[in-house]
């Protein structure tokens, strides 16, 4: 399984300053922690609770729609396009990044096996767009548009942007090269599929986006390219059976949540750094921001008392941010905690050539970039305890689709303890609905005309572009 290791968060590691006495703690909240995880546990089937991703590794009717789906198509794109803002995209994104060979995209299509490239349009910048889009040729890409409410403004700008171009292109045919994943029953999405013939798959009721990862948003993609979307789902079954235990000594996501909520709250750690030492676990970072900032980063908790709470969420790459982050983390603000991603065997190892003997770098010689690598993050976590301030890691045995479901499993759980320890509603997000509001005002959705008066006067002492 996945491990935990807080070591250093401890007192008689990093002092009583920065430190907890752990132990003490554990058992100070054993009964709390108790009733949060009996509680997401009974109430995950419940209607309005919003916890139903808790069953998503169950579900066996997605997942073969999604495999028989992926047949019908196979061998037949040589692109899948994913349309999708923030939830819809970087889980997806985080898994394909770890469980494709690195630079897949630039491999052959003997290389890949016949499976297609990916591509992730998250983002609405029109250069990016542009040239995305001047280099994909649209009779070999399937277009997979990913929206929960059918209306998010970004996602459908882009869709009718693709829309118009591929029917240009492929006439009538243009609908055989579109997926929809939206909800059930309502949106314009799903009206716009059922009038069209897209082909479509849902998300289901009370799943968040950030929490959707493991519903038809990610193993729809995870299909087409062929990863193993019944390990994936054997790793989410089996951490979630050993996150079931209500027992703190044993839950590692209770552990790491509790740690979290009491370094922001007790000790003014209100910066979670996540930072992975594995080139493919480098989205994973970007998923874990989402999920941590949405989640936690709320104005009232749940008896309507402002407390604006959360940490904030930091991306950080080993080895690369040793070079541009370690120096603020060491001898700037004491506000962070950091979360090393380690994982403990690789796929592959890469000697050094004693080369240069009788030089000051001949001490590389004959070792492995592996050994460097892992000496590298060792040395980071060293000069943290120099410096006193707090470290987890979190070991991942090796980088395979079952241990990719164990993880982002284990991090959402960790999530929706957390936000019970600060009694705030971990799954809504008003103030993102507030910035869509906006959006729509500004661009003359119907409906909105009092906000675009309200925020165009909230705007016109600023430098509009």
């Amino acid at each position: 399984m996945i491990e935990l290791n807080y070591r250093n968060i401890k007192e008689e590691i990093i002092g009583c300053e920065n430190g907890l006495d752990i132990e003490r703690e554990f058992d100070n909240y054993k009964d709390a922690i108790h009733k949060i995880i009996a509680d997401l546990n009974s109430n995950k089937d419940k209607p309005g609770q919003k916890l139903r991703w808790m069953n998503l590794g169950y579900n066996e009717e997605t997942i073969w729609y999604v495999k028989e789906y992926a047949a019908l198509v196979e061998n037949r794109f040589e692109n899948l396009l994913i349309l999708g803002m923030g939830g819809s995209s970087l889980g997806g994104k985080a898994v394909c990044e770890a469980l494709l060979p690195t630079y897949w995209n630039f491999l052959t299509k003997e290389q890949r096996n016949n499976y297609p490239r990916i591509f992730f349009l998250d983002n609405i910048d029109p250069d990016q767009m542009n040239s995305l889009l001047n280099i994909l040729d649209l009779k070999k890409t399937l277009v997979n548009v990913v929206t929960k409410s059918g209306s998010t403004a970004e996602v459908m700008a882009q869709f009718m942007i693709l829309k118009d171009r591929m029917e240009k292109e492929l006439g009538e045919d243009y609908r055989k090269n579109i997926i929809a994943t939206t909800d059930k029953n309502i949106g314009i999405l799903k009206q716009l599929s059922d009038q069209e013939g897209y082909k479509t798959f849902y998300i289901p009721d009370d799943v968040g986006g950030r929490f959707s990862v493991f519903s038809a948003v990610g193993l729809l993609p995870f299909a087409l390219l062929g990863i193993d979307i019944q390990e994936i789902t054997q790793g989410i079954k089996d951490m979630d059976l050993a996150l079931k235990n209500t027992d703190i000594h044993c839950n590692i996501a209770a552990q790491n949540a509790l740690i979290h909520f009491l370094m922001d709250v007790k000790k003014g750690k209100n910066i979670s750094v996540m930072m992975p030492y594995s080139y493919r676990l480098r989205y994973v970072a970007d998923w874990y921001c989402q999920l941590w900032a949405e989640s936690l980063g709320k104005e009232k908790d749940k008896n309507n008392n402002i407390v604006n709470t959360g940490q904030t969420p930091v991306k950080a790459i080993g080895v690369t941010d040793q070079h541009s982050q370690i120096q603020l983390y060491n001898e700037g603000p004491s506000d962070k905690i950091i979360n090393f991603l380690r994982v403990k065997e690789y796929d592959t190892t890469l000697d050094i050539p004693n080369i240069f003997e009788y030089t000051g770098i001949s001490y590389l010689g004959g070792k492995t970039i592996n050994q460097l690598f892992n000496a590298e993050a060792d040395s980071t976590m060293a000069s943290l305890i120099d410096y006193k301030r707090p470290s987890v890691t979190i070991t991942v045995p090796k980088i395979t689709p079952y241990y990719m479901g164990q993880l982002l499993y284990m991090f959402e759980i960790q999530t929706a303890i957390t936000g019970a320890l600060y009694n705030i509603d971990a799954f809504d997000q008003p103030g993102v609905e507030q910035s869509k509001n906006y959006t729509y005002a500004l661009m003359g959705r119907v409906g909105y005309e009092d906000s675009a008066h309200e925020v165009n006067s909230k705007l016109q002492d600023s430098v509009k572009m």
